[in-house]
């Protein structure tokens, strides 16, 4: 085999089970490893201004490079690094080198999808191919008992028609032992840092990047520590590591796939324990399945304001003032806090705390759904558009849920799931001096009461910026 091959990677930093790797390995020996910083998406801006691409993010995705060129130059090959336009940067070194084809994970949403197609056809201009494979699902789309186009809109009919039936493909594992690079003399590219991008590393990262950290963490979750064991248990709290698996962010932008995480549990059944936890691990990766379906099926609609259902919220409104308030974590309402400020700090926030932040900001404060998907857009380091926008489709009440609105009594959630206000104490270090019958609603006492500990409402401490809602 005499032919060349550009591998493209783009959410998919890993070499075990890439399908795109394995493609490229079985049609030429020859290969030339790809990664672009599309200026794009780590310098552009979202529609309401948000960086589209935050430090937190940025600096996880770099460090996912600087392992994959570690590991592919373990193999004898170099990863080709530039910042640009990969529809432009690509084509002009498959010209060069004379490549055959490019192979490459597929991508479905709106902004990947016009990247993609603008490379396909520039690359059809000059006669060469993209090969497209999957690798972001749990489940291959042929083997599923429906075409997309029918997939249920509910997440139960979903399951209940899956689960039971549709196999899950091993994982792939390529053969790297003949693979040469087919551009011997190409300048390989400094990995840019941090303030390229226009950022600072004031931060230390919650998360380290790469497939060597995901397969530590896999590791680590189910067979070094086995929290695995108690995570159905655990999962909706919001302070420390090991209540949840922080698997998101590596599965996000594929420094593990989600295969080899349910081969790994499968394993750790038969082993170890089987039980409702270890379950609830794979019914969280239908999950993303299920939004990552959803985004293929109703495609720009997720990103709209009346969703997947198209039925826009005329109710809602951009209201800077109050999303500010929102974002900066000075509600008056120290649950909602906690989790803005740890966002804002980290670039993460559990599950249990997205789905109360998104509830107040629309159900409360009534304001427009997509701000708040944006402004996670840009913050969080496991942004995956799919799972994103879907999950504030669902709480917006124009996505999936067969509730029109989900209101949460934020006061109770926060002495449900932070009953010893842990995450409060550590986010809103100004209240820590309350006791825990008062911290989760400092407002609820009088001042009186609260300046026993020090506190002054508008002056400590926000005041409520609004009475709560709660009906649910």
């Amino acid at each position: 085999m005499n032919k060349k091959a550009i591998i493209w990677f783009r959410q998919d930093l890993r070499i075990h089970d890439n399908e795109a790797i394995y493609d490229a390995l079985h049609s030429t020996n020859e290969i030339i490893p790809v990664f672009v910083f599309d200026i794009r998406t780590f310098k552009g801006k979202t529609s309401f201004n948000f960086p589209k691409t935050g430090k937190f993010r940025i600096q996880f995705i770099i460090d996912a490079i600087k392992d994959l060129r570690a590991t592919l130059n373990e193999k004898g090959l170099p990863l080709i690094v530039r910042i640009g336009k990969p529809e432009v940067i690509i084509p002009e070194i498959a010209t060069t080198y004379k490549t055959s084809w490019i192979f490459c994970n597929r991508e479905r949403t709106t902004e990947e999808l016009y990247v993609q197609d603008q490379l396909e056809a520039k690359m059809w201009t000059i006669g060469q191919e993209v090969r497209y494979s999957r690798g972001k699902m749990l489940y291959y789309t042929a083997d599923l008992p429906f075409p997309i186009t029918h997939t249920p809109d509910s997440f139960t009919t979903f399951r209940k028609e899956v689960e039971k039936i549709t196999p899950i493909r091993k994982p792939i594992e390529s053969d790297f032992e003949a693979a040469t690079t087919g551009a011997p003399d190409l300048e390989e590219g400094t990995i840019p840092e941090l303030v390229e991008f226009g950022m600072d590393l004031d931060f230390v990262p919650f998360l380290k990047g790469g497939e060597t950290e995901a397969l530590h963490r896999l590791n680590y979750y189910l067979w070094k520590s086995q929290r695995i064991v108690s995570y159905k248990e655990t999962r909706n709290e919001s302070n420390g590591m090991d209540y949840s698996s922080k698997f998101s962010a590596y599965l996000s932008q594929g420094c593990l796939s989600p295969k080899k995480i349910m081969f790994e549990l499968i394993k750790f059944e038969n082993e170890r324990v089987k039980n409702d936890s270890t379950y609830w691990m794979f019914f969280e990766l239908l999950w993303r399945d299920f939004f990552r379906l959803m985004a293929k099926k109703y495609e720009e609609k997720i990103f709209l304001n009346g969703g997947i259902k198209n039925s826009p919220r005329d109710d809602l409104s951009n209201n800077d003032k109050l999303f500010q308030i929102w974002a900066d974590g000075k509600t008056g309402y120290p649950y909602i806090d906690a989790h803005m400020r740890q966002l804002n700090a980290t670039g993460f926030m559990s599950n249990r705390g997205r789905q109360n932040v998104a509830s107040f900001l629309i159900n409360n404060l009534l304001v427009n759904w997509q701000l708040g998907a944006e402004y996670f857009e840009s913050l969080l380091i496991d942004y995956d558009p799919c799972s994103n926008w879907g999950n504030w489709n669902y709480l917006a009440g124009v996505g999936t849920d067969p509730r029109e609105q989900r209101v949460f009594n934020i006061v109770k959630q926060s002495k449900r799931y932070d009953l010893e206000a842990k995450l409060i104490r550590k986010w809103c270090p100004e209240l820590d001096a309350l006791p825990s019958n008062i911290i989760h609603y400092p407002a609820s006492s009088s001042d009186e009461v609260l300046s026993e500990y020090g506190i002054i409402l508008g002056k400590d401490y926000p005041k409520p910026i609004i009475k709560a809602v709660t009906t649910a």
